[in-house]
């Protein structure tokens, strides 16, 4: 298979630990939901003899990418996986064996300065995973209230003085509207704490992609429909980056929610539709981690369904 295809694209975090963690039948039916540069797919299709691999992606390069791959068992959908359900029904397909969903931004985007991903660029203020969608980092900067960009930078990047920088954005953007990466950082330097600067940066961007993309909401549909698509027996293997989509990962597969407590039934049976593989979340080991830096936060949690 095309491994040079991935390689300059994305090199995918924890690829062997994610292809077994699948467990995969040859003959089964499996989803990757985050195609980004088809490296994991690439890997599930050398296994699959019989069976089929369905690929999901929004976002149009790897689209681009997607259409390299010719092979009988492989379909393409350019959709958001919180569409996963609607889009297996349009393929003839309601239950699968197998769903990997990385969760992580892929290389080839953070490397397009015109993406706006990466503080390392100059470019616009961007950030859509979906080039389609209309609200982009600097809509949401210029346009958001003060008490709802505080509430996005504070949960969704977790920054410490998010009510400053709130603050900082409005009485900036009253002057001149921002519109490039330069824009913001200029904005954040006085604001961040002296010698984690990148870090900071990074905590900000990652809240605005978030909001952007609606990545919480997708994931918490994506997760709800999971259940009812993967066959007994089946796999959910689901890799994250950050805390917040890790607690919501790690919940869903405890209790059957991605917020809330377990319910049990009348017998004091747990009403979940998946039990843990691994207690704990599987991190990259020391050769990778030096490797690839991308791969520093990654964790990886693997259920099955019950």
């Amino acid at each position: 298979m095309n491994e040079t295809m991935t390689s300059s694209y994305h090199k995918p975090v924890m690829l062997h630990e994610c292809i077994d963690a699948l467990n995969i039948n040859p003959e089964g039916t499996y989803v990757d939901v985050t195609f980004g540069g088809g490296g994991h797919s690439l890997a599930i299709l050398e296994k699959i003899k019989g069976g089929r691999l369905i690929a999901f992606d929004q976002d149009e390069d790897a689209r681009h990418e997607a259409n390299k791959i010719a092979h009988r068992s492989f379909t393409f959908c350019q959709a958001n996986f919180r569409y996963v359900k609607k889009y297996l029904k349009l393929n003839k397909i309601t239950k699968v064996d197998g769903i990997l969903a990385d969760l992580g931004i892929s290389s080839h985007q953070i490397d397009s300065p015109e993406r706006g991903f990466s503080t390392r660029f100059e470019g616009p203020l961007d950030m859509r995973m979906d080039t389609k969608s209309k609200s982009t980092a600097a809509s949401v900067l210029n346009n958001y209230s003060e008490a709802d960009l505080h509430k996005v930078l504070g949960m969704y990047g977790e920054v410490k003085n998010a009510r400053t920088v709130a603050k900082a954005i409005t009485v900036a953007r009253s002057q001149n509207k921002l519109e490039n990466i330069q824009n913001l950082i200029s904005l954040l330097k006085p604001l961040a704490p002296s010698g984690k600067e990148k870090k900071y940066y990074a905590q900000v961007f990652q809240a605005l992609r978030i909001e952007v993309n609606k990545e919480m909401e997708a994931l918490k549909e994506f997760l709800l429909q999971c259940g009812e698509l993967i066959e007994v027996g089946g796999r959910l293997v689901v890799m994250s980056y950050h805390s917040l989509e890790d607690r919501m990962v790690k919940n869903y597969i405890n209790t059957g929610k991605v917020f809330g407590e377990l319910e049990k039934d009348f017998y004091g049976n747990p009403l979940r539709p998946f039990k843990a593989i691994t207690r704990k979340p599987i991190t990259p080991d020391e050769e990778e981690l030096e490797q690839n830096t991308r791969s520093r936060s990654a964790k990886l949690r693997v259920a099955e369904r019950v």
